[in-house]
């Protein structure tokens, strides 16, 4: 009997687009195994937007290498869209993150040879795609980003933030439920950034894509509809803020009271 397309819908849309369970990472450390990380646990819902932020050293990166199958906790569990990133080896966590994770860094990383649009059909071509199969998703991110127009040009022909729009494209293009963002701001002009944070938000409600940004950035963590703090590897849960975008005075506040 063939499944209920109604019934297998719901159960997609209540599979969480991240969840980590009891993450610890330990690392040596004068001859001791040293936790950076401590029973951190989360999870992110499809079209939510969460921003983490924490003191240097505190165990961010880590915990972003983590959720994208970059390394494996020393305990604990990953989930992406419902996938166990603990099963199979590095070829089957390379797989899932082609298919189902979005990266945007603080440094753009495009191709300097390529033109905008072959930069963001990059992934598409590196999964086996052939882009003109998918022309009509890459001419709606190139409109959604604002880069529509420069879509001939090399990189070296744009602006910082529109560097960072085509780095977004890009993470788009395989249409992943999840979006890795990494002091995606650290690089730009302050305009430039606050352009970029609010297509970030326009992504999570138009395409119900889940974003995790890092940032040091209290206008940037702001904007989040969450705001996670980490300390010491372990997330502050009696510190998280709900209910955002939040004023950056309210962020402010309870980064002094962590002492952060």
């Amino acid at each position: 009997m063939s499944e209920d397309p109604s019934v297998a819908s719901a159960v997609a849309s209540s599979t969480p687009a991240l969840e980590a369970r009891g993450l610890f990472r330990l690392r040596p450390q004068d001859g001791l195994q040293t936790p950076v990380l401590r029973d951190v646990s989360l999870r992110l819902q499809r079209g939510e937007f969460a921003t983490l932020m924490g003191p240097s050293g505190s165990g961010k990166s880590t915990l972003l290498h983590l959720l994208a199958g970059l390394d494996r906790p020393s305990s604990g569990d990953v989930f992406v869209d419902g996938i166990d990133l603990s099963l199979g080896g590095e070829e089957a966590r390379a797989c899932i993150r082609r298919e189902r994770i979005g990266f945007i860094f603080q440094f753009f990383h495009l191709l300097p040879d390529l033109t905008v649009e072959e930069n963001v059909t990059l992934p598409l071509r590196i999964a086996g795609e052939r882009p003109r199969k998918h022309q009509a998703r890459t001419d709606s991110l190139l409109r959604l980003l604002g880069v529509e127009a420069h879509r001939r040009k090399l990189p070296s022909q744009l602006s910082g933030g529109e560097m960072q729009r085509v780095s977004i494209a890009r993470a788009l293009a395989t249409q992943p439920p999840l979006l890795l963002a990494d002091e995606p701001t650290g690089n730009l002009s302050s305009k430039a950034g606050e352009e970029v944070i609010a297509l970030l938000r326009e992504v999570c409600g138009k395409l119900g894509t889940a974003i995790l940004l890092v940032t040091h950035n209290p206008r940037d963590a702001a904007a989040g509809d969450r705001i996670l703090f980490l300390r010491d590897g372990a997330l502050r849960p009696e510190a998280e803020l709900r209910g955002g975008p939040f004023r950056v005075a309210d962020v402010l506040h309870r980064l002094a009271e962590l002492g952060i």
